[in-house]
């Protein structure tokens, strides 16, 4: 097993951790289920089935946040201590979202419960409007940096020993200041309702709802495809920051032209499911849109958009690429080999990952068991059948 280096452990965690960010960027569609809850549901029944279609999922997208980050703090403890530690604003913000969720979820349908069943409505929906704007938002510092310093040295000092730092008092929260960051966070927030549109519409047998689901799907794929083209091509022609291993301390990032262009170019394959991921996002958006009888659309969407976060992501941290680039000092960025844990527990882990496809297959069988049948007014009215 002599190709497993510490370089590959590397690209092979980032390829991990990417493929984690994509499935929490696809399962997102239960915020934006949330967030249509009133737009959709304009009677208690249609809110009830709504709430239920996505009550059988939420578990899904909170334990894949969860693990997205064990997985970044496993891998790459760095940017953890970095922006967890530094950003922590944003990060607290959507921690608290992700709570409200859980607790709306949780009591909701209890008898006498002191708030009421609306508050918990309204919950869901602040968790369903922040929750995936301010994760884009958060991801669109990947590509469009952070203020920050790192000193490794610092670890050196006994009284102190802090490697990062932030480098102002707003610790993260100046990461909505910059425009394209919101572009991304916008962009991953329309996403989400497209997807939960595609999802009510299999998952939610009722034609009321179906109407309204195809007939709100045009609005939320436009404002989706503006923010998204305008995200993506202005990132194929902005500048990049790239990581030189060879050269010496100090002086190993540097700013390059047409960055991330570059790295598609050079990664052919990395385009190819960009490319891919973006045709399968159409195809399940224009095939429902004109076909009434069509269903299936939040699989070919779905799978898209895994498909295109994964080339993304892997965009910004393969091919010697800082994935998080300081705005504040730019030798203080993050590449994956000045990031990553050591080669011992790199290794250590790639076994332990290998567990993986289990667990995959264990969620395909819960969420087909979950969606079968799917829900209907009748199942409603029995209180037993109730998923939140």
């Amino acid at each position: 097993m002599n190709f497993i280096t510490e370089n590959f452990l590397q690209h092979y965690w980032w390829f991990l951790v990417s493929l984690l960010g994509a499935l929490l960027v696809f399962l997102l569609f239960v915020q934006g289920g949330q967030s249509l809850l009133f737009t959709i549901g304009k009677t208690e029944l249609q809110q009830k089935m709504l709430i239920n279609s996505t009550g059988r999922k939420w578990s899904f997208t909170f334990t894949t946040l969860v693990t997205f980050g064990g997985a970044f703090f496993a891998s790459f403890p760095l940017f953890y201590s970095t922006s967890f530690g530094g950003a922590y604003w944003v990060w607290i913000v959507i921690l608290f979202c992700f709570v409200l969720q859980a607790v709306s979820y949780e009591f909701m349908s209890h008898k006498g419960n002191f708030l009421g069943k609306k508050t918990y409505q309204v919950f869901l929906i602040i968790n369903g409007l922040l929750g995936p704007l301010l994760i884009g938002t958060a991801v669109g510092t990947f590509f469009n940096g952070a203020e920050f310093f790192v000193n490794k040295a610092n670890i050196t000092e006994f009284g102190m020993p802090v490697i990062s730092r932030w480098a102002n008092a707003w610790h993260g929260l100046e990461a909505a200041a910059n425009v394209w960051n919101l572009f991304l966070g916008l962009a991953v927030f329309f996403l989400s309702r497209v997807l939960a549109l595609l999802y009510f519409i299999n998952n939610v047998n009722d034609n009321a709802i179906d109407l309204k689901c195809r007939k709100q799907l045009w609005i939320e794929t436009a404002l989706f495809l503006v923010f998204f083209l305008a995200f993506v091509g202005r990132l194929l022609f902005a500048d990049g920051v790239a990581y030189n291993p060879n050269a010496e301390i100090g002086q190993q990032f540097a700013v390059e032209p047409l960055k991330y262009l570059n790295n598609l170019l050079q990664m052919p394959v990395v385009l190819v499911i960009m490319l891919i991921g973006v045709v399968l996002v159409l195809w399940g958006i224009i095939k429902t849109l004109l076909s009434k009888g069509f269903f299936k659309g939040i699989w070919f969407a779905g799978c898209g958009t895994v498909l295109t976060v994964l080339a993304l992501l892997l965009c910004a941290g393969w091919n010697n690429t800082a994935y998080y680039p300081s705005n504040a000092d730019l030798q203080s960025s993050l590449a994956i080999a000045n990031s990553s844990s050591s080669f011992f527990t790199l290794r250590t882990m790639m076994f332990v990952s290998f567990l993986i496809p289990f667990v995959l297959v264990y969620i395909f069988f819960a969420w087909r068991a979950l969606d079968i049948p799917k829900i209907n007014a009748a199942e409603m009215e029995d209180e037993k059948q109730i998923s939140y």
